[in-house]
Formats: structure tokens, C-alpha cells, sequence
């Protein structure tokens, strides 16, 4: 009987220190053996946000019992592991080195191979979990970090359609919930907030709506928050705020998707179109439903990860593992960590003032 491969993830770009293990299973789905996840909420939240030195410190205390939490629960020995995968960036180069440095000591103490892996190519492939996806496929990526477009070829080949050009779309989440304040980490709440109120009470900018092709900015939108919020004398119009910003952010991700369709569609001629939308924010199930129903209007199959995969966790990073470990790629121990690291190293950096579109 031949031996299922299998892969240990591990995860430590940020705020949250994850391991897992993943193993083939003879279909086109891998089963998750273990995906173990220790959120830092509580050490980051008087702050407001994420203090990359607390981070740090709290990822070299739990590493091990996570990795131990991740093995027992696979029910598997270490010793059957094919190889170690781990994050390798981008992210909070203080964080990347626990997990990458971690990683790298467990595959050399095994003698099994080592590899450094993307934290963004984690959320590419991470439909791959529990769906058949055939490249190429459309992805837009959008997380509190990184907010972009992606032709996906293959593994590995990525090319860029648009990008935001200043914040990401999970940080203006998470400032416009500050700025209603909720308590950090804040953007998963504004859905709840929306709920309660008039998405039509108020009229917010959409910026570069209809220019810079599948480009995407919310600073402007974030600015226009900041100024309303300074107005608002209730909980309605708390709530009410919300809605209108979620409904507006709604709103950008559609024309915008629709640009990147047909973008999409002019390089790709295939008979199946895929959309695939990954990244913390993908968990927003309005953000998944109106890109759903656009996504069918427009010919297009739309797939999310589950949403309990949409955050960041290990599984994604032992999902790409295993597609590298089954090409025979793999990486050196001097394998650095890298905080910018982007999936398509020939696209022009479009960030900052006066970037032309």
C-alpha cells in the first residue's frame, strides 16, 4: 500500500501561532489531520492593534505546545512526516522567524526536507482544502494586509490585475470599527453592526471607481468614515454607519471584480471560469454572498475556503507544502524571512502618493 504523504504546516506571520497537519487521501482533497490555531487577541487588544515585539515574544512561548497539540490531535507519530513547511513571509519579520526558525529545526532533527512557503500562495491554495480547483482561476485575495487581484496559473505562477494602492481592505475594517468603538479586533464586527442599520443613510466615496482598471483604494473611504464618525451622537448611527460601509465596500468589490473578469477572460480562453475569493475578509458572508450571485451572473464559478479557514492558520501553509512536495520543491535551511514577499515579483510597486494608474 503506498504511504500517504504528509505535511506539517506551520504559521507565525502575525497574531496568531498555528500548526497543522495535513496528509493525502487518495481524492483530490487532502484531509486535515490537525489545525491547531492560538489567536493573541487579549495580549493585543489595549493596544488597539498588534505589537509586533508581544507578538513575538508570545509565539516563542507557545510554538511548542501548539506543535504538540497539533501531533497528538493528527494521532500520527512525527516520525511519519514528509516534510516541515512554514510561513516564510510576508509579515512582522520578528514573527515570521519564530515559526520559520521552528520549522527549520524540526525538519533538520527528522532529516526531512524543508520548505519555506508564501504566506499569500497559503490563501491562494487554500480553496484546495475541500474543493476540485483546476488552474488557471481568477483570486482575489483580501485580507488585513494585502488586497489584490490575481491571475493564478499554476503553483507558483501568479500574475498580478490590480492591487490597492494605499490601506488593505482588513485594515479599513478595522479602523472604521475603532472609529465606532468596537473593541479590537474590531472588522468582523461591522458586519453584526450592519445588520442593525440603514445601509442608504450615508452616501460614501467610492475611490478610483471608475478608473485604474481592477486597482483598489480605501484611504478615501477610511478619511470619509473618520469625519462622519466625529458626528455621531447615537448607537443608530453607529449602526447605521456600518451599514453603509459595508454596503459600500460591497459596492467597489463588484465593479472592481467586474474589470478583473474580463481581464481575466481576455488572457484565459478555457471552457470553466473560476472565482476564487480567499483572506480574512472572505469570511464577511455579505462580501460572499453579493460575490457569489455577481459571479454567476457573469459565467464565473465562485469558491471560498470555509470560513474557519478564511483567517490565518497553518493548514493553508501545509496545503502549499504538499503541492511543493509533490513537485520536488523544497528549500535550503538558510532560508531567510522575508516581510515583503509578493506573489508576483514582476508587478510594479503601486503604493503611496502620487502613483500613476
Amino acid at each position: 500500500m503506498k504511504k500517504k504523504t504528509t505535511i506539517l504546516g506551520i504559521e507565525t506571520s502575525c497574531d496568531e501561532t498555528a500548526v497543522s497537519i495535513i496528509q493525502e487521501n487518495g481524492s483530490d482533497k487532502p484531509s486535515i489531520l490537525s489545525n491547531i490555531v492560538s489567536s493573541q487577541v487579549d495580549v493585543h487588544k489595549e493596544f488597539g492593534g498588534v505589537v509586533p515585539e508581544l507578538a513575538a515574544r508570545s509565539h516563542i512561548e507557545k510554538i511548542d505546545t501548539i506543535a504538540k497539540k497539533a501531533i497528538e490531535k493528527s494521532r500520527i507519530k512525527i516520525e511519519e512526516i514528509d516534510a516541515v513547511a512554514a510561513t516564510a513571509g510576508p509579515g512582522l519579520i520578528v514573527c515570521l522567524s519564530v515559526g520559520l526558525n521552528f520549522g527549520k529545526t524540526v525538519a533538520l532533527s527528522l532529516k526531512k526536507p524543508f520548505i519555506a512557503v508564501n504566506h499569500l500562495e497559503g490563501h491562494a491554495l487554500s480553496p484546495k482544502l475541500n474543493s476540485k480547483i483546476n488552474y488557471p482561476y481568477l483570486l482575489l485575495l483580501i485580507s488585513g494586509g494585502h488586497s489584490q487581484f490575481l491571475s493564478v496559473q499554476g503553483l507558483g505562477k501568479y500574475k498580478r490585475l490590480g492591487t490597492t494602492i494605499d490601506d488593505a481592505l482588513g485594515e479599513a475594517f478595522d479602523k472604521t470599527a475603532k472609529l465606532l468603538g468596537i473593541e479590537f479586533p474590531g472588522g468582523p464586527k461591522i458586519e453584526e453592526y450592519a445588520k442593525l442599520g440603514d445601509k442608504n443613510y450615508y452616501s460614501l466615496p467610492k475611490p478610483i471607481i471608475n478608473r485604474g482598471g481592477c486597482n483598489l483604494s480605501f484611504a478615501g473611504l477610511k478619511t470619509a468614515v473618520l469625519k462622519i464618525s466625529k458626528k455621531i451622537k447615537s448607537n443608530q448611527d453607529k449602526y447605521n454607519l456600518a451599514a453603509s460601509f459595508q454596503k459600500t465596500i460591497e459596492e467597489i468589490l463588484c465593479e472592481k471584480s467586474k474589470i478583473a473578469f474580463k481581464e481575466f477572460k481576455k488572457n484565459n480562453k478555457i471552457k470553466k471560469n473560476i472565482f476564487v475569493i480567499a483572506g480574512g475578509v472572505a469570511s464577511n458572508k455579505n462580501i460572499r454572498y453579493k460575490l457569489s450571485e455577481l459571479s454567476l451572473k457573469e459565467k464565473f464559478d465562485p469558491i471560498f475556503p470555509p470560513i474557519s479557514l478564511c483567517s490565518d492558520n497553518a493548514a493553508m501553509i501545509a496545503m502549499v507544502g504538499l503541492e511543493k512536495y509533490k513537485h520536488g520543491i523544497n528549500n535550503n535551511l538558510d532560508f531567510p524571512a522575508k516581510p515583503r514577499w509578493p506573489l508576483d515579483s514582476k508587478a510594479a510597486f503601486l503604493k503611496g502618493a502620487g502613483v500613476k494608474l
